[in-house]
């Protein structure tokens, strides 16, 4: 008789910390090679921090068209669409400003101590500038753009591998990628608890809110994650592509649940570059959501539960819905 035990693992990866949860203990290890196997294949597709990866290789085309795998064009499709339904807040090709901003490698690895800021910072060159040719799987990049999908690749991932497990497995599955967090297939009862927070990886006794998800997805993007200081100044990872610099934002963190991780994640990042329009924009979407301020102070939105009903938010809505557009 099969077990219907939940098991989870975690485990390192894309320079962040992973988690498999499965609603079958018997599931795990099967579990855990389809996850390992789609994010290796991820990784060699994405990575900005890879010379072998198909993204280096693109990157490194100086301009010629260049020809991709299945794998990339749809990765490329995802960021593409990110960047249109947020009018550009979340874009592709800012590869050249992450860099000058000193994140270069894995964030593991960064010593802020080496760090020079540039002179002179300049917008992203814009996605609109990315010739993509999705039949014939055709990417050509002008001269001196550099993709970077981080913004939407991880959460991505995670709707891939929760899919993956659910349709070959038959079992209630939850990935969580650094935070990104996907679930599909038959959850159990009362939904998956999620721990809500500043930072996916602070100790159990740091402030924190449960809520719970039976589908769908859910992220938190943040600026006080991935940062670090230089000059006395905060630099942090979210580009805000009209300056070319870290976004400034009174938001420290939000967080987001839609139909998708993907979908999650992208309205989380632009609700930090929006600064304070992004409630009136999530609350029209119709998108749950949790903005913590700079101060302390936490905003919940469009159906996110509050401290006295941290369970069940309401059914994730798609982003792209003709009525939920972001």
């Amino acid at each position: 008789m099969a077990s219907t035990t939940e098991a989870s693992v975690s485990f390192p990866v894309f320079g962040t910390t992973g988690t498999l949860t499965v609603t079958r203990s018997d599931a795990l290890a099967a579990a855990c090679g389809l996850v390992d196997a789609q994010l290796a294949q991820i990784d060699l597709a994405c990575s900005r921090f890879r010379a072998d990866s198909e993204l280096s290789r693109l990157n490194d085309a100086r301009g010629a068209p260049t020809q991709v795998s299945k794998l990339f064009a749809e990765a490329l499709r995802v960021a593409l669409r990110a960047a249109e339904l947020t009018g550009g807040d979340v874009d592709p090709t800012c590869g050249r400003a992450l860099i000058e901003l000193g994140y270069d490698r894995d964030f593991g690895n960064i010593n802020p101590a080496s760090i020079r800021m540039p002179a002179v910072v300049a917008p992203v060159p814009g996605w609109h500038r990315i010739g993509f040719d999705p039949d014939r799987r055709l990417v050509r990049l002008p001269a001196g753009i550099l993709l970077d999908l981080g913004a939407t690749a991880k959460a991505w991932a995670a709707d891939l591998c929760a899919e993956l497990v659910a349709g070959r497995l038959g079992c209630g599955v939850l990935v969580s990628l650094g935070g990104d967090v996907a679930a599909a297939g038959p959850a159990p009862d009362g939904g998956w608890q999620i721990r809500v927070t500043d930072d996916q990886a602070a100790p159990a006794d740091e402030p924190a809110e449960t809520v719970a998800i039976r589908s769908g997805g859910l992220a938190t993007s943040s600026t006080i994650v991935r940062a670090w200081s230089r000059d006395g100044r905060t630099v942090h990872h979210i580009v805000n592509p009209v300056t070319g610099e870290s976004a400034q934002s009174c938001w420290r963190t939000v967080s987001v649940a839609a139909a998708t991780c993907v979908d999650a994640n992208t309205a989380s990042t632009a609700a930090i570059i929006r600064d304070a329009r992004a409630p009136g924009w999530l609350e029209d979407a119709g998108l749950p959501a949790r903005l913590v301020h700079i101060g302390g102070c936490v905003v919940r939105i469009a159906g996110w539960p509050g401290e006295s009903n941290p369970v069940d938010p309401p059914e994730a809505r798609q982003a792209d819905h003709p009525d939920n557009r972001a």
